[in-house]
């Protein structure tokens, strides 16, 4: 049976026009603007990200061409490739920064936590950057290396449903993975997966001193004193459960405390695994399992770049560029919703594919979700129309 909306004005319900309009006002980014709003802006780059447009002709002429379908997504018109443009360029990102936060508490409200695979009750996360190839002579801003351009996405992964909680982006050179970890305002006794690119030892102790457990891969070479030997289990590959303290000039000062090195031989890849952790409880089985689950934010980095738009961008500027990805990270956030609320059996990546091949469906939403490969059956016609 047919809906009255497609798909695509369902899913922008998840973005209350009130909610909307509070931000839009304490943002004050349409204090000049002269008839194009912020809302007509948002639908405009989400249908950049979900229909997979590659320019500002084909968001605008592939909402021109909706067939009068744009009344349902509270537009008037589709908006001139010109005035998308200028509106990238000159709004502030910070309207779609605070659009990502409040759809991450939206998230945060209905994940499956009780489902995730560990037994312990800690908030668990995963800490990571990728970096973003931009063409310099289209980016002269983004300069990162003498004949290329790049800008870095730094992402904290909530395990609890496996969705992005925090996100900075900025330039390569202005981005330091330390002084993002550290901004983070986690919350007591949570756990965060991080790799060798945040060793830092003023990191662990400050981590340590907040009550925030963290584990890592150690790098080679670094000098410490075994305090404690403790048992190993039988299975699991675990060699050896130490309590260390650090023994360099540099580690004393940066990070005065003890902490906890295990190592584990791993089958697939036939070596060993060094981890550095200030948990001194969990079992080492479990602390290495704990760094397994950091790949989740490796899987993440690859949905968002292949199925959404942040490879290749419809503006030049940085603050158009940051648009581009703030609504592909909303965008994702709006599917994980999806996700979560339907209980929808389909994978992140899939799901994605099938609403850009029916972005303008009507269809009931989540029917659709609870098996999109079904079609629907349309209600034979009423005998009046018959005798017609």
């Amino acid at each position: 049976m047919n809906y009255n909306t497609s798909l695509f004005a369902q899913i922008l319900q998840l973005l209350p026009r009130t909610e909307f309009a509070r931000l839009v006002k304490r943002t004050g980014v349409e204090r000049h603007s002269k008839g194009f709003a912020s809302w007509d802006q948002a639908v405009a780059m989400l249908f950049c990200q979900l229909a997979q447009a590659k320019s500002l002709r084909e968001i605008s002429h592939g909402l021109a061409v909706s067939c009068g379908k744009l009344t349902h997504l509270g537009l008037k018109k589709a908006p001139p490739k010109s005035t998308l443009s200028y509106a990238n360029a000159h709004r502030s990102e910070e309207l779609f920064a605070r659009l990502f936060h409040t759809m991450v508490v939206r998230c945060q409200s209905v994940s499956p936590g009780k489902k995730r695979k560990f037994r312990f009750k800690n908030p668990l996360y995963s800490l990571d950057g990728s970096v973003i190839d931009l063409c310099l002579s289209l980016f002269p801003w983004a300069d990162f290396r003498p004949t290329k351009g790049a800008v870095k996405l730094h992402l904290l992964l909530d395990h609890d449903g496996y969705f992005p909680s925090f996100a900075v982006v900025g330039p390569y050179r202005s981005s330091s993975e330390v002084a993002v970890a550290k901004s983070l305002n986690l919350p007591k006794g949570s756990i965060v997966a991080i790799d060798r690119g945040y060793c830092n030892y003023s990191l662990y102790y400050h981590w340590d001193q907040a009550g925030i457990f963290f584990v890592t891969l150690q790098k080679e070479n670094v000098p410490c004193r075994v305090i404690e030997e403790r048992r190993v289990p039988q299975r699991g590959g675990i060699k050896v459960d130490q309590i260390i303290e650090l023994s360099s000039r540099r580690g004393q000062t940066g990070c005065p405390t003890r902490l906890r090195r295990i190592v584990k031989w791993d089958e697939v890849q036939q070596r060993e695994l060094v981890f550095l952790t200030n948990h001194l409880t969990f079992g080492a089985t479990t602390i290495a399992a704990i760094y397994k689950d950091r790949w989740e934010i490796e899987l993440f980095f690859k949905v968002l770049k292949q199925h959404l738009r942040i490879k290749t961008f419809v503006g030049t500027s940085a603050n158009a560029l940051k648009i581009q990805i703030w609504t592909a990270l909303l965008a994702i956030l709006m599917i994980k919703y999806l996700q979560f609320q339907s209980q929808c059996p389909l994978t992140l990546c899939l799901l994605i594919a099938l609403l850009h091949w029916n972005l303008f469906s009507y269809r009931e939403l989540w029917a659709w979700l609870a098996n999109p490969l079904v079609v629907p059956i349309d209600q034979p016609p009423s005998q009046l129309a018959l005798a017609i």
